[in-house]
This record gives C-alpha cells, sequence and structure tokens, in this order.
C-alpha cells in the first residue's frame, strides 16, 4: 500500500509540474518578458519617440534616429541611423525587445527588421482617433496603461475645449485651407491623411479634400481655382521664402494672399508627427484659422 501510494503522489506532482510549465511556455509564447529582464526598446520614428517618453518610458529607451529631437532627453540616447535608412547591423547589436515604427518611408526598413524576426510595432494613424489606439497599443506592450489612460483623457480633453467651438460654426462660414508640406514639388495633405483630421477638427474645410492619396503632389492651378481663405506652410521656411509664395505666377489673387492669411509660424513638428503634441498644433491652427474672431 505505501509503495502504491507513493507513486500515485509521485504522479500528481508530476502533474502539477507540467502544468506549471505549460503555463510558463505559454506566457513566453505570448512575448512576456522575465520579471528580472530590463526592456530594451529602440523608436526609430519622431512620433514614436515622443509617445514612448510621454508614457514615462525613458531609461528602457536604448536608441533612436537622428530625426528623433524631442524632448530634449531623446537627444541623448544612441543614435540609431536616419529616418528612412536605419542602421540594422547597429540594431542587431543593441538586442531591442521592440522596435517602433511608423509607415511610409520606413517601410521597407520594417520588412527587413522583421525577416530578422524583430518584434517591431508601426503605428501609421490617420486620425485622432487612431492615434489614440496606437498609444493604448504602445502601453500595452511596454506595460504602461495607466499612464496611457492619463495621456489620452488629458488630450480629449483639450480637443474637446476646441471641437466644442467648432461643431457651433456652420458649414459654410468655415474656413478653406491649404496646407503645404513641402514646395518643389508642389505637396499636401488629403483625404484619409492626419493633417486632413486636424484641418476638420479645427474648423477648417481642406481644399485638397479629392486626392488620390493621404499625401501627394498637387497642381499650383488647383489651389488657385480652389481660392484658399487661408494657407498654412508646414515645414521651415524664412521670411524670403514665404514671400515667394505670394509671388508665385497667379497666387496673388488668391483669397489667403489678398488677406495675409498665409501662416509660416506653426512649428511643423506639432503638425506632421501623429503623437502627444498633435493637441497643441491643433490649438495653434485653430487660432490662424479664427484669428481674427478671437
Amino acid at each position: 500500500m505505501l509503495h502504491s501510494g507513493f507513486f500515485i503522489v509521485m504522479k500528481k506532482i508530476f502533474l502539477i509540474i507540467n502544468l506549471i510549465l505549460i503555463f510558463f511556455l505559454g506566457q513566453s509564447a505570448k512575448g512576456a518578458l522575465p520579471e528580472n529582464h530590463e526592456p530594451r526598446y529602440i523608436s526609430l520614428a519622431p512620433s514614436t519617440t515622443e509617445i514612448l517618453f510621454s508614457l514615462g518610458l525613458d531609461k528602457e529607451i536604448i536608441g533612436v534616429s537622428s530625426f528623433c529631437n524631442y524632448p530634449l532627453k531623446a537627444q541623448e540616447k544612441e543614435k540609431i541611423g536616419s529616418f528612412s535608412q536605419p542602421n540594422i547591423e547597429k540594431i542587431l547589436s543593441l538586442k531591442p525587445d521592440i522596435i517602433f515604427c511608423t509607415g511610409l518611408e520606413q517601410t521597407p526598413a520594417v520588412g527587413k527588421l522583421r525577416q530578422l524576426d524583430l518584434k517591431v510595432y508601426v503605428s501609421n494613424p490617420s486620425n485622432m482617433e487612431e492615434l489614440f489606439t496606437s498609444i493604448k497599443e504602445m502601453a500595452a506592450l511596454t506595460d504602461k496603461e495607466k499612464e496611457a489612460e492619463v495621456l489620452v483623457y488629458t488630450m480629449k480633453l483639450k480637443i474637446e475645449k476646441i471641437y466644442s467651438k467648432v461643431k457651433l460654426i456652420p458649414q459654410q462660414n468655415r474656413p478653406t485651407v491649404f496646407v503645404e508640406y513641402w514646395n518643389k514639388p508642389l505637396m499636401t495633405a488629403g483625404r484619409d491623411s492626419f493633417i486632413d483630421d486636424l484641418i476638420t477638427l479645427a474648423g477648417g474645410v481642406n481644399i485638397a479634400y479629392d486626392t488620390p492619396r493621404p499625401y501627394s503632389y498637387f497642381s499650383p492651378e488647383v489651389v488657385i481655382r480652389r481660392n484658399p481663405t487661408c494657407i498654412i506652410l508646414a515645414y521651415m521656411v524664412n521670411e524670403k521664402a514665404a514671400q515667394a509664395i505670394r509671388e508665385r505666377l497667379g497666387w496673388r489673387n488668391i483669397s489667403a494672399i489678398k488677406h495675409n492669411r498665409v501662416y509660416t509660424d506653426i512649428n511643423p513638428d506639432l503638425l506632421l508627427r501623429p503623437g502627444p503634441r498633435v493637441v497643441e498644433g491643433l490649438a495653434e491652427m485653430y487660432k490662424r484659422l479664427y484669428l481674427k474672431n478671437e
């Protein structure tokens, strides 16, 4: 009886051990990190870098692209190449747990990194709601869910403060807007772009609403024909360059130019980086669209 009882106990112990092993193997398969492992993150996009820092991740960020200049602490991080051409060898040597990227120009780099079995998260929101989703997903990957809740809630409050005013403005009274994010060749942001969403939230109507792609070339003649009441340059320009816009062939009679509503003073990063600071960009855009009414 003692001999039989011994084997029954041993079988139960082995069963418990197997269940424990299955549990931990399952957790490992989900990508969970060991408790004593210090997370290591690389960010290749300025927008994802700003999100990670806003979530309270500083020590965990071990490398960023040369374009990641905000916050100031990001400039102290090890550089792993440019925005569109990251140094793959350096990334491998740093042994990151997750690499955070964006779409468009970074698509080829993302493909290479995934071929090397590296874990990559791509944040490429086309509107504010998708940005909130990206923030929450990045927080889930980095165990910062609570921080994300506070960040998203704060952003939504600032947006609602502006949009509550916009909702009261009849559609026919809203200014038409042309956002130029490059001049040679002329390029703008159309439908399904983040900029288009910002224009709408700020109470404007994007004259490039029917472009075939979110970001594309745009005809100067179409700008003249659609006659925007407000022009915003979303790139760094000096006063000489701003004056050159007013002197473009046929642009002199555009409403925005006639009424001196060409704005070159919004930090482009606030408009072009889908991260926490876009709410500041939204506020700046709203001020320009309704400057005379403030």
